[in-house]
């Protein structure tokens, strides 16, 4: 527990360090083909709110533009260069061509609703951008999902942190304080990883079916 204490401590200064900016910059990415997990911004950023040292509603906002800023640069990158660029060099950002392939399956089967669905779904959200951009879907209509699904996610990460972490002020300088948080709030914890098991089991449920809808 030591060590996973130390490396959660260094972690949360990290995110208090780099504030909004940071928030917004991490969201970002985690909008790219290069994600980095909202599970690990989104809370720490919620218990600084908690502590006092952010305002809740800006971590939120900041967050949601970044992840728009995100997804606005994966959709004019797809946009501009085409499918066979995007097809040809996108493994080399973690977008294999079977992983293309279903977000278009995906894109194609439920249009602009999917692009608000699929912010919520693990697996899926960081890689709609580039259907979107390949079938030129209105940009304008595209930013109104995204800051719809991000934000709604967003939020709700936000709500977690605040819940399961938010009424320990002595988390970062006390094991013990870890230990406990996560012991008496284990089942908040186990809810949240049954909800992203839910989440998931929806994405491949809609995937098969977008895929039976294009067959």
């Amino acid at each position: 527990m030591q060590w996973f204490h130390h490396f959660f401590s260094v972690w949360m200064q990290f995110v208090l360090d780099w504030g909004y900016l940071g928030i917004f910059i991490m969201m970002a990415f985690e909008s790219t083909a290069l994600p980095i997990p909202a599970e690990v911004v989104m809370p720490p950023a919620a218990y600084w709110a908690s502590q006092g040292r952010f305002n809740i509603a800006l971590v939120i906002i900041a967050a949601t533009a970044g992840s728009l800023a995100g997804s606005a640069a994966s959709y004019w990158i797809a946009f501009k260069l085409g499918r066979p660029l995007v097809t040809r060099y996108g493994r080399f950002v973690l977008m294999s061509p079977s992983r293309i392939d279903a977000a278009d399956r995906w894109f194609e089967a439920y249009g602009s609703g999917g692009i608000f669905v699929a912010r919520l779904l693990p697996g899926i959200r960081h890689l709609i951008s580039i259907p979107a951009g390949l079938f030129r879907m209105p940009f304008g209509r595209f930013s109104l999902m995204t800051i719809l699904g991000a934000g709604l996610f967003n939020g709700a990460l936000a709500w977690f942190g605040m819940r399961v972490l938010g009424d320990q002020p002595s988390l970062m300088k006390d094991p013990d304080a870890l230990r406990n948080a996560l012991s008496s709030k284990s089942m908040w914890i186990i809810g949240f990883a049954v909800v992203v098991a839910v989440l998931y089991g929806v994405m491949v449920w809609m995937q098969k079916r977008a895929e039976a809808t294009r067959a």
